[in-house]
């Protein structure tokens, strides 16, 4: 029988400024750091899979790109998708869209650190 694949296991965003973005998941988001990261990174203990912010791996120009992660839709979820969308919004965080429906529950869109979009759903 061929090997497969189960599905994703661990997701990073490259970023210029790893500080900056760890930051800034923690303090808008609530994430909190996972008790180990690798020097060139900050893991957060999320679940079921983790997610960090990394430095660009080598060859990667990430001010080249028009916006970091162009095709990738990266959704996160959330307990009250409404008050997290008002935290943002209170916080000047760029870009956040209305809330609307989806079959995943209230959904809204933002752009974080670095220009990555990302969209959160749930509660």
């Amino acid at each position: 029988m061929p090997a497969t694949v189960e599905g994703p296991d661990f997701i990073a965003l490259q970023m210029k400024d790893v500080p900056a973005a760890a930051a800034f998941f923690e303090e808008r988001l609530g994430l909190r750091r996972a008790p180990v990261s690798p020097p060139h990174a900050v893991v957060f203990a999320t679940s079921p899979i983790p997610f960090a912010v990394r430095e660009p791996l080598p060859d990667t120009d990430l001010d080249g790109a028009a916006r970091p992660g162009l095709g990738v839709a990266l959704w996160l979820r959330t307990t009250d998708a409404a008050a997290l969308r008002e935290q943002l919004v209170a916080a000047g965080t760029p870009d956040v869209t209305p809330l609307q429906d989806s079959p995943f529950g209230p959904t809204f869109s933002f752009s974080g650190p670095e220009g990555y979009r990302l969209t959160v759903h749930g509660g």
